[in-house]
């Protein structure tokens, strides 16, 4: 196998589609020929200040292609930012302010680079040149596409369809993104499949502007914990960069072992023969899958904190979820005096549950027990100047001093 085989081969690793795979064959060997490493090109919106898993799907192609001598680009999309990607909404985005976007983008860098090889990276801000576009500038480049392609995109159809509106903002959104790749005169555009409109646009603008259009490679939407909806914070279902080590290991460990497999193949730095080899030991029952599951895990632990922290959240998670024992680090808070106080208020002023109606649904379901009692009645109260243990779910305890 060439070099240029050996490199296609980890690039195509959980790859969705590659337009055109020949033409990235291609462009690979123009690249060894010549000594020149492609500009890979990924960009991402700073709406939210944290990332979680979903998100170091594309990261991990990104330092894949890193790891193969080629340069990286990761674009902040401080100026798209604002105007929010109408990809998968229903309806308009609210815009958010450059202030908002540029809190959100301070918390980014230190997030990708568990990932990405800091040294290798070009950082950009498409803020760069589209702040410098003129009205003038912007009506020529939406003079470039037509409005009857821009209306094929999926989402905007169906809005239409349903009489909901589409602001002219938003028919921008694809030809700024797009415009993206003629400024940075990108080889190659990595994005997600739900990104595949936009990455196309990208695509036709390069070859108006005169460039070489750009490879597309699409990687798929990485399911979160439940293993049916796409991870999102929003849907409680996301394992954050940052989340604590022992969380991140428990939320890890929860999947089901065939999502984990999928876990494995975007998320991994585990080579394909590594794979193959744990995917046929779990098969045969040589090991348990909860064994592969573990060193998953652990590596994933290691990568966004430290091998160490990854080492205790794993003894950790041993000690409570086999061994059955309660956690080393249980949280304590005093007791209180005067009159009872609810339960479920309780349970949301510490951060057991997100709110008292979430509260109040985790009871209805039996996932809340106080000293090892289930309990059922959401309008509970306790006593002050009492001890109780209060367990939530599989993961989550508070402990209550009696003083």
């Amino acid at each position: 196998m060439d070099l240029v085989e050996e490199q296609l081969k980890v690039i195509q690793r959980g790859v969705e589609e590659i337009i055109d795979e020949k033409d990235l064959a291609a462009l690979l060997a123009k690249s060894r020929a010549e000594n020149r490493p492609l500009r890979i090109k990924a960009g991402f919106d700073p709406t939210a200040p944290d990332l979680h898993l979903g998100h170091t799907v594309l990261l991990t192609k990104m330092r894949q292609f890193q790891d193969l001598g080629h340069e990286v680009v990761f674009l902040v999309g401080d100026f798209t930012g604002m105007i929010g990607d109408p990809t998968g909404k229903s309806e308009t985005r609210k815009s958010l302010t450059p202030e908002e976007v540029q809190e959100n983008a301070k918390t980014y860098l230190a997030q990708v680079y568990k990932v990405l090889d800091r040294d290798k990276t070009t950082v950009a801000y498409n803020s760069e040149w589209m702040g410098k576009f003129g009205a003038a500038d912007l009506i020529g480049l939406a003079a470039r596409y037509t409005v009857a392609r821009m209306l094929e995109r999926d989402d905007f159809q169906k809005r239409l369809a349903a009489n909901l509106p589409v602001s002219i903002h938003e028919l921008l959104y694809p030809l700024i993104q797009g415009y993206d790749s003629v400024a940075l005169k990108a080889d190659v555009e990595l994005g997600g499949t739900d990104q595949k409109f936009n990455l196309l646009v990208g695509r036709a603008l390069q070859r108006d502007y005169g460039q070489k259009p750009q490879i597309i490679i699409t990687l798929p939407l990485l399911e979160g914990t439940d293993g049916v909806q796409k991870m999102s914070k929003s849907l409680g279902n996301s394992i954050g960069v940052f989340d604590p080590p022992g969380e991140m290991f428990g939320k890890i460990m929860s999947i089901s072992d065939t999502l984990m497999w999928r876990y494995y193949e975007l998320l991994s730095s585990a080579g394909p023969a590594k794979l193959a080899e744990l995917k046929a030991q779990a098969a045969s029952g040589e090991i348990n899958p909860k064994t592969a599951k573990v060193s998953l895990a652990r590596e994933l632990v290691a990568r966004f904190h430290t091998e160490a922290l990854a080492a205790e959240a794993a003894a950790e998670f041993e000690n409570v979820f086999r061994n059955k024992n309660l956690p080393t680090d249980i949280p304590e808070v005093p007791s209180w005096g005067g009159e009872p106080m609810g339960l479920c208020r309780l349970l949301a002023d510490h951060a057991l549950t997100e709110s008292t109606s979430a509260a109040r649904r985790l009871i209805k379901q039996g996932a809340v027990t106080v000293n090892g009692e289930k309990v059922s009645d959401a309008e509970l109260s306790l006593a002050g100047g009492q001890e109780y243990l209060i367990k939530v779910g599989k993961k989550r305890y508070l402990k209550v001093r009696s003083s």
